[in-house]
């Protein structure tokens, strides 16, 4: 993602609207329609504001204690009908509770805990985190 890690950081996502425009060309680019979108942790920047303007692009939304879920509001929330699998660690105690508070107001999810998983639960516990993920993707349309 555009100014993480070693990635230089680029003017045009800085706002929300970039961030929008900047995941909609990647999945263009890529030929991809109608995805699941993976989001953990940092790539909520990204992934968020693409859900609640775009959902409907998605086949569905697989968010990780991702962060900024409290820059929106319950009925942006809400209005979301993307299916949703809310994941993370129980050990998360920093910002899986944030995000959970914020993600539960979509009204199509699931969620999954994975029982002595950190914050990058995927890590922490890839088979148990397949199991979920492959679990969702079986169910989706």
């Amino acid at each position: 993602m555009p100014g993480y890690g070693d990635s230089p950081p680029m003017e045009t996502v800085v706002m929300a609207q970039g961030r929008v425009a900047f995941l909609d060309r990647v999945l263009q680019e890529l030929g991809m329609r109608r995805p699941v979108l993976v989001s953990p942790s940092m790539s909520g920047r990204f992934s968020l504001p693409f859900l609640l303007e775009q959902g409907d692009r998605l086949s569905g939304f697989v968010p990780i204690a991702p962060v900024g879920t409290k820059d929106y509001t319950v009925e942006q929330y809400r209005r979301v009908q993307t299916p949703t699998l809310i994941l993370y660690g129980d050990r998360d105690t920093g910002l899986a509770p944030q995000a959970l508070q914020n993600l539960q107001h979509l009204p199509e999810h699931h969620i999954v805990v994975l029982p002595g998983a950190g914050h990058a639960c995927y890590l922490d516990k890839p088979e148990d985190f397949h199991r979920a993920l492959l679990g969702f993707l079986r169910q989706l349309k």
